[in-house]
């Protein structure tokens, strides 16, 4: 079912009511501050409930540090900025 725009889905509760998701939807968001996507609502089987959520992800616009400043666009820089930020060795971000 969607409640407030989040898919919640419930495993092992055969009279999960809307109520209820609502409930767990209001839980989430109270110790949660990005946007919901879905919530997973658990019997497990020692009788508590396992809640899982994801987030819905973010745009963002990338914003360099050149030469003392801030930008977020290359376009409003002359010819010979753009070609120093072109001919820069740029380094790979790993997890």
């Amino acid at each position: 079912m969607i409640i407030d725009g989040v898919k919640v889905t419930a495993i092992g509760l055969d009279d999960f009511t809307e109520a209820e998701a609502k409930n767990y939807v209001d839980y989430v968001r109270e110790r949660v501050e990005t946007p919901l996507k879905s919530i997973e609502v658990k019997m497990c089987d020692d009788g508590k409930i396992d809640v899982n959520y994801e987030a819905r992800g973010e745009k963002f616009e990338r914003i360099r540090r050149v030469t003392g400043y801030l930008t977020g666009d290359l376009k409003s820089w002359n010819d010979a900025k753009q070609s120093e930020e072109h001919e820069r060795v740029k380094h790979n971000v790993f997890e």
